[in-house]
């Protein structure tokens, strides 16, 4: 089959887009003149990526992404197919080969090379080059060894996406960062600086992606329902194979029977059988109808599970009931107790049959309480439990003695007097305690006068007013009526502003009105709060780019610098744009109650008191918002200011 072309223009010059024969590379070669060589060649090894217009755009292109060996960013053609009638064809043609190709490459489907060849070489297993050839799959997130990747993390064009998708948010910001970054800054290089401050975004969203929802009791989730007064029965695909995964008897009938019976015929008797019934738990009942095909299965039991779950299960003997009563089996004396003896199974079919099902769903979940480290099966402390400690010896005692010769020096009351106390409680114990108050206070009256207060020795005095204006001015100590004051407003600003935060309604005003605040916007409307949340983010991203190329030290960015510290100015004027809007909406408002306190007046002769501080929102509010932003835009271009007068000082 020959492979592949089409024609198609590169760079506005007519030419034929082909892939190889052994599709290992597509080439691009011009028309004119006749005979040319082709002008571009790209290796489908180095291919990263393919894009191509929707299906309902007038033009048809396709967009190759290259990296070739020794360039770490991508290079990027474009190839227009000029054919009237089959330009889509070929576009489709050519583009379904390279996946295909590129696909087969990454699985590792390519010949591996044999270990110890002829020549001599060392060689590679081929364990090893499938491994290789899987773990160096770009974007491959079905290991979790890419989550803790960076640099693959960073290049997965699909999780990106998806996290684009997933986030509307980040979206927004990415887009509108894109559209607004300066022009010496290529797409690529905004991309891997983008992305490079959400890593942990991006592990969190494939991790999230990996995750699978785990295995269910899917013959207690089907359930018939009515319609037209007939019962009908919705079973997937996925259900199926799930039947058959926790049901190995329904797989065998299943083989058994359905070259006989059409496959929905099998399924509608299967529903409504007796062995639909017994896998459930439910008992059988004389009512229920019979089935000559599926009902001679009831009796044969899961053979092979039964086998599995034997071989698999490490059930000491001491609380193995079913073994016991085999093995040694007490036929005299009371009979055990109810809940200890073993049961048939047609006894209790619902308890067997849910913990027969919940041992095979949980056999497919890896426990999260289990030290990796641990020996597989019984630990120490399991069999410390099990063990009958009446038949096992004394312990032999290991221990070291200590001698000591004078052990009376260790004991309280080992002295002369023999009463517990210390020397110095005896000697206190000794002292007059209407003497010692005595001597105290005649100490504290000859150093301190009659009239000393205690507050005003430590600087608290409530009493006194000239603490107020005069005294602003000096520096304030700890516990003074100024740091009293100051602190008592701080705390109760704190609280007004948590309170702003967490009330959705602000009570009614003493107008009359009630103030609608969201606490996710500050009293502004949405679609101020959106486009301040929108600018700071942009702003936040440039201002990361600007350092990251201000720090680097290198002269050959300085022309991109400049750039950035042209967007960061453009970045301010959004900022003074919606701080004039929040502004104007905030008088709108106030134009609105003015209207309605004058339009109460004329008709109830009655003055409504309207307060213009209880609009919140404005400028205000944005200034208060965007007042840390604004302050770092300020100092970077500050610094590069003092950087550039600093280098044509040193130039002249």
């Amino acid at each position: 089959m020959a492979p592949p072309r089409g024609s198609a223009a590169y760079k506005k010059k007519d030419g034929t887009l082909a892939l190889s024969r052994d599709s290992q590379s597509v080439s691009w070669t011009p028309t004119a003149p006749p005979g040319s060589k082709p002008a571009v060649t790209l290796s489908v090894s180095s291919i990263t990526n393919l894009q191509q217009t929707p299906a309902t755009s007038s033009k048809v292109m396709l967009k190759i992404f290259a990296l070739p060996p020794g360039i770490s960013e991508p290079e990027t053609h474009v190839f227009s197919f000029t054919s009237a009638t089959t330009a889509r064809v070929e576009a489709d043609a050519i583009k379904d080969a390279l996946s295909k190709t590129i696909q087969a490459a990454k699985t590792g489907t390519a010949t591996l090379a044999a270990p110890g060849g002829a020549g001599g070489g060392s060689g590679t297993s081929a364990a090893m080059a499938i491994a290789s050839a899987v773990s160096s799959v770009p974007g491959a997130s079905t290991s979790s060894d890419a989550w803790y990747d960076d640099e693959r993390l960073k290049s997965d064009v699909e999780l990106q996406q998806s996290l684009l998708k997933a986030n509307l948010s980040l979206s927004r910001t990415f887009m509108e960062s894109l559209r607004t970054k300066p022009e010496s800054i290529s797409n690529s290089q905004f991309t891997s600086q983008f992305w490079s401050s959400r890593i942990h975004i991006l592990r969190a969203h494939a991790i999230e992606r990996s995750q699978i929802k785990g295995q269910y009791n899917v013959l207690s989730s089907i359930k018939p329902r009515s319609v037209d007064n007939a019962l009908r029965l919705n079973v997937s695909k996925e259900q199926i194979q799930l039947i058959f995964s926790q049901h190995s008897l329904v797989k065998r009938v299943y083989d058994e029977n359905v070259p006989k019976l059409s496959e929905e015929a099998f399924w509608s008797r299967f529903f409504q059988s007796r062995l639909f019934k017994k896998l459930k738990g439910e008992r059988i009942s004389e009512d229920d109808p019979s089935d000559a095909v599926l009902d001679r299965y009831l009796q044969q039991d899961d053979e092979e599970e039964r086998a599995k779950r034997l071989t698999a299960a490490h059930i000491p003997h001491i609380i193995d009931i079913e073994g016991n009563e085999e093995n040694h089996s007490q036929r005299k004396g009371n009979q055990a107790d109810f809940d200890m003896r073993p049961k048939p199974a047609d006894q209790v079919p619902i308890f067997r049959t849910l913990n027969s099902l919940s041992e095979k769903i949980m056999s497919h979940v890896t426990p999260n309480d289990v030290d990796p480290s641990e020996p597989i099966g019984m630990d120490e402390a399991t069999f410390n439990s099990l063990a009958l400690k009446d038949l096992q010896g004394d312990a032999e005692e290991n221990r070291l003695i200590l001698n000591i010769k004078d052990q009376t020096r260790f004991f309280s009351g080992s002295n002369e007097n023999d009463d517990g106390l210390s020397s110095d409680a005896r000697l206190y114990a000794k002292q007059n305690p209407a003497k010692v108050l005595q001597s105290l206070q005649k100490g504290l009256a000859s150093s301190i006068s009659p009239n000393f207060s205690l507050g005003t020795a430590i600087g608290v005095d409530d009493d006194d007013s000239s603490s107020d204006e005069s005294q602003q001015e000096k520096s304030s100590h700890v516990g003074s009526k100024a740091s009293r004051s100051a602190a008592t407003a701080q705390i109760f600003s704190a609280i007004t502003q948590h309170q702003s935060q967490q009330d959705d309604i602000s009570p009614a005003s003493t107008s009359g009105f009630s103030t609608v605040q969201t606490s996710s916007t500050s009293g502004l409307p949405s679609t101020i709060f959106d486009r301040i949340s929108l600018t700071h983010a942009t702003t936040t991203e440039f201002l990361h780019h600007f350092w990251l190329a201000f720090l680097s030290g290198d002269p050959n960015r300085a022309e991109e610098i400049a750039r950035l510290v042209e967007t960061l100015d453009r970045a301010m004027d959004r900022v003074r744009a919606v701080a004039d809007d929040a502004e104007a909406e905030r008088m709108k408002e106030i134009d609105k109650m003015k209207k309605h306190v004058r339009d109460h007046y004329e008709r109830t002769g009655k003055k409504l008191r309207f307060d213009t501080e209880a609009v919140k929102g404005g400028r205000k509010v944005v200034d208060q918002l965007l007042a840390p932003t604004v302050n770092s835009v300020r100092t970077a271009t500050e610094q590069y200011g003092k950087a550039l007068t600093e280098e044509g000082a040193a130039e002249t």
